[in-house]
């Protein structure tokens, strides 16, 4: 393992995320503060409490979910596309540097910092609701998965894209629309049976989910869904990752 080239890459990649902190940081805290402002005080003050958790605290997970999941997808993609778009991709390609360390670079700096998006959105909640969390450590750890898969996720679209506009097409018109029906802002118990059944094969209900679970200790699906089902988004990101280097996919091309 080159762990010089792994440090170069991930420092890289989080000196841009400090040089830009206003878009990076500052930018989602904000949009995530009118979405407190707005659901949880006008709204939810009016609204009855949702499995009897309030409406304003019941949307916490949601909303860090819709920050972290957005902010890794596009901060990996970003990341590794700009190396292709410049030309130096193939600097590091002839490099002695192999395919898992430059993963580890990328990915790990786009993981850590939506991570951090994720833990200046949960600290700035407790400043409007009355928050706890039954299960801390399941929510780290569901809040590092979480990170990590959207990040190997958008390493994938940031190869894949062929200019600026496909490298924000999927995260605006799929991963966006899907988080917002996933049960963001409410209970997917509380929609018609047809739309419920319809809502099982959103797989982010199932993250949003198990990561409500990690906060109030109930669920709209069992927990154990939740975690095979991030285990198999992860999975398959990472076989889909191997096989782009194997095949040089996007890259040599």
């Amino acid at each position: 393992m080159n762990r010089h080239a792994v440090a170069a890459i991930f420092q890289q990649e989080m000196g841009r995320f400090f040089r830009t902190i206003v878009q990076s940081l500052i930018a989602p805290v904000i949009s995530t503060t009118l979405y407190f402002v707005v659901f949880g005080a006008a709204i939810g003050s009016r609204m009855e409490s949702v499995d009897n958790v309030a409406y304003g605290a019941f949307i916490v997970p949601g909303l860090i979910m819709l920050s972290v999941m957005t902010q890794a997808t596009s901060n990996a993609s970003f990341g590794i596309y700009f190396p292709k778009f410049i030309g130096t991709i193939y600097e590091l390609l002839s490099a002695p540097v192999n395919s898992l360390e430059i993963v580890l670079g990328y990915v790990g700096a786009a993981a850590v910092k939506s991570f951090i998006v994720g833990l200046v959105i949960l600290a700035t909640s407790f400043l409007f609701v009355d928050l706890s969390i039954a299960h801390p450590l399941a929510m780290l750890a569901f809040l590092v998965l979480t990170c990590v898969s959207f990040s190997l996720l958008g390493f994938i679209i940031g190869i894949w894209a062929g200019n600026f506009e496909q490298l924000q097409l999927i995260p605006l018109l799929i991963i966006t629309p899907l988080v917002f029906l996933g049960g963001s802002f409410y209970s997917i118990t509380m929609l018609p049976p047809f739309w419920e059944a319809l809502s099982h094969f959103n797989p982010v209900v199932y993250l949003i989910s198990g990561f409500r679970w990690s906060f109030f200790g109930q669920a709209d699906l069992p927990i154990g869904y939740s975690l095979a089902a991030i285990a198999l988004f992860t999975g398959a990101c990472l076989a889909f990752v191997g096989w782009i280097f194997r095949t040089g996919w996007r890259i040599r091309q």
